[in-house]
């Protein structure tokens, strides 16, 4: 392997390593969330962690990642060493978010805030997320509406 092509691997590999930790840090997001979110497989992303690929990452998912997690793809480009630039598809604005996910997320980012209380915030979330959806009880939802 070249020298060149060494560098852009730890590049890039350096690329998604914060990339991931920036989502696991600011949205309590789970490697299986970046790639539920992305459309990036978790293997493709942990090859790209390891600078494990023979051949370049396909730029498409590239730019699905970067989507998915709100980055530049032109950034990602610019570590693999690509003279292109990125042409983002254009994204929708995203709806406003709900003041009460707001303050979560403040408080995991916010430095006052202690590892046990961020973990605790954390796991609620993961619970919350990933129990699952409650029968809607007919009856009641015709009650309310009437």
């Amino acid at each position: 392997m070249t020298e060149t092509a060494n560098a852009r691997k730890i590049a890039f590999a350096t690329f998604v390593r914060r990339a991931l930790d920036e989502a696991r840090a600011t949205r309590a997001w789970s490697g299986t969330e970046v790639s539920r979110r992305t459309g990036v497989s978790r293997q493709t992303i942990n090859r790209w962690v390891r600078g494990d690929w023979a051949s370049d990452p396909e730029a498409e998912r590239v730019v699905a990642f970067c989507e998915g997690l709100g980055l530049d793809p032109a950034t990602a480009f610019a570590a693999l060493g690509w003279d292109r630039a990125a042409r983002p598809r254009s994204t929708p604005t995203p709806p406003p978010m709900d003041p009460d996910v707001e303050a979560l997320l403040r408080r995991l980012v916010d430095p006052n805030v202690s590892d046990a209380e961020k973990f605790h915030i954390r796991e609620t979330i993961r619970y919350l997320a990933y129990r699952p959806t409650l029968p809607v009880d007919v009856r009641k939802r015709g009650k309310q509406a009437g």
